[in-house]
């Protein structure tokens, strides 16, 4: 492949990202088909509390009661618990976080979208509550009553069993008739045979005749006996052994009947006064036979008495767990527990356990939070900031875009045109991310940190195009000039924009709020404007310079400076 074909070819992928790019950030100004509509919906710019509106909160977090060591595991718990209440309401990206002030701990609590300030503080609560509740013994329902249709069925099974029974009396064959007639699929086939069986392998009813009754071997009942199953016709045919060995051979004949409905219950739990602040601890324990993990709770000595009279009165029970007013595990009890100290078995996995004990340590967690301010911002606010924010950033793009192409001329143009691409492959990220775990939240702070590294993305333009105007004062040839230009702004491009990239991970990981959607909109935007300007402006030029602009190189510098240069 030649060399001009690859330059090409790089020059028509840098179209197609453009393309893209542009469908993605402008949608709704390129026509397109539905599919393409519906797809591209996914996307949007997900804005922070300070351009579409909001509650913003924040909690004085009382952490006397926690050791020293394990406060931040338990602050990181907290945390956890009022996002994961937040997120049961469906609000979009909310912003909580801890942080210190005046010696204080505090919880930053912004909730974008929400109206509704006392809704907001409903939400968050004061504490994560634990609970362990024992099932309620179900309420005795009264029997359901059979309709008459199913009754007059029963009558015709009763009736037919007794016609079947004086068949026999009068010499029939009881297997011939057990094939026919009998409905009880494990005998009928053998001619009702049930083989050799002992006391207490059937119903009550069943059993009082074959072990209680006078009858003898050889012999049929002369009577229906009635079970929950159905009518049954009943015929001993051999015995042995005696006492709690004796076994009986039999066969029988079933007529089903219809029976009542059974109504299901749901199982309910009630209160027992065992909760979260009785618990000492949780942590991941692991079978000594087995290896598999389980995790083991401790409680402190009022809860180890209520547990041991829980665990005492429903043995063979369930105990359920609730956190925040939902089951996460619901243990049945195996043995009366004295010392405070049980484990909770399952099929866990190693994350399931750690899991599960990391939210029963958050449900015990004492550490109190007490609001001590709040603020609502109104939308229409946020939207007057957004316009003005984007308007100051068009008329500052349009004004650098004249300034390169009046200083640069035909690089200025072409600059302006990766310019371009930049703004559209930025709008495009902020879109893309909406849709995955690390959605970049646009606020005010990020819209200035997006249009500072506008002006960077130019002044790495404008220390290549110095470089090229250096070269051509030498008698370089364009193509070459542009060439050297790249490779002698390289290293200035590297280091200014490695030191920007230091200082926005820093406000990133020790910022917070503005400060941190200020540094990510930045980081985003210098590590964009380097792409744009070191493989896209270069391709373009690359592929657009040819003999016709060697000719024509006041295109690019004024002629008396050339002329200057070659006298000196």
């Amino acid at each position: 492949m030649s060399v001009q074909r690859k330059i090409w070819i790089k020059f028509l992928l840098v179209l197609l990202l453009f393309a893209a790019a542009a469908l993605v950030a402008y949608p709704g100004k390129i026509s397109k088909p539905a599919w393409a509509s519906s797809f591209l919906s996914r996307f949007k710019i997900n804005l922070g509390l300070d351009l579409q509106g909001g509650i913003h909160l924040v909690y004085k977090v009382d952490t006397s009661g926690v050791e020293s060591g394990k406060a931040q595991d338990a602050l990181n718990g907290l945390q956890d618990v009022i996002e994961r209440r937040v997120n049961a309401f469906g609000v979009a990206e909310p912003l909580i976080e801890t942080s210190k002030s005046g010696g204080e701990q505090r919880l930053i609590v912004e909730l974008a979208g929400v109206k509704d300030i006392e809704a907001a503080k409903s939400m968050i609560k004061e504490t994560p509550f634990l609970e362990f509740k024992k099932m309620e013994a179900p309420a005795e329902q009264p029997p359901q009553e059979l309709s008459a249709e199913d009754q007059a069925y029963n009558e015709q099974q009763k009736k037919k069993a007794e016609d079947l029974l004086k068949q026999i009396q009068n010499g029939a064959d009881f297997s011939e008739l057990a094939k026919q007639n009998s409905e009880d699929p494990g005998s009928k086939d053998k001619g009702g045979d049930l083989d050799w069986v002992k006391k207490g392998a059937f119903v009550p009813e069943f059993d009082k005749v074959l072990f209680d009754s006078d009858l003898k071997p050889g012999e049929v009942y002369p009577q229906i006996v009635e079970s929950q199953f159905g009518y049954h016709i009943i015929k001993k045919l051999e015995e042995r052994g005696d006492g709690d060995n004796k076994e009986v051979h039999a066969q029988h004949i079933l007529l089903m009947k219809k029976t009542p409905p059974v109504q299901q219950q749901t199982p309910t739990f009630i209160e027992t006064g065992l909760s979260g602040k009785n618990l000492k601890r949780a942590d991941v324990q692991f079978m000594s036979q087995s290896g598999k993990p389980e995790v083991g709770i401790e409680f402190d000595s009022e809860g180890t008495k209520l547990f041991g009279q829980l665990t005492k009165d429903n043995i063979g029970k369930q105990i359920a767990i609730f956190l925040d007013g939902q089951v996460i595990s619901a243990p049945t009890v195996q043995t009366e527990i004295t010392d405070g100290k049980a484990v909770i078995t399952g099929n866990f996995s190693l994350e399931e356990a750690k899991k599960l004990a990391q939210r029963l340590n958050e449900g015990a967690l004492p550490m109190p939070i007490t609001l001590i301010g709040q603020q609502s911002l109104e939308a229409s606010l946020g939207k007057v900031s957004l316009d003005k924010s984007l308007g100051a950033g068009l008329i500052g793009m349009i004004l650098v875009a004249i300034f390169m192409v009046i200083y640069y001329r035909f690089l200025g143009l072409i600059a302006t045109f990766a310019l371009l691409i930049y703004t559209s492959l930025m709008v495009a990220i902020f879109k893309m991310s909406f849709v995955t775990p690390w959605s970049i939240t646009l606020t005010l702070a990020g819209i200035a940190g997006f249009i500072l590294s506008v002006g960077m993305a130019v002044d790495a333009n404008i220390l290549i195009f110095e470089r090229t105007k250096e070269e051509i004062r030498k008698g370089r040839s364009l193509r070459g000039a542009i060439t050297e230009g790249f490779h002698r702004a390289w290293p200035s491009i590297r280091d200014s924009n490695i030191s920007t990239i230091i200082t926005s991970l820093i406000l990133i990981w020790f910022g917070t709020g503005f400060v941190k959607g200020f540094a990510v909109t930045l980081l985003l935007g210098v590590l964009v404007s380097m792409f744009t300007a070191i493989v896209i402006t270069r391709t373009i030029l690359t592929a657009v310079i040819g003999e016709w602009a060697e000719k024509r190189k006041g295109l690019v510098i004024a002629k008396e400076k050339i002329s200057e240069e070659k006298e000196l």
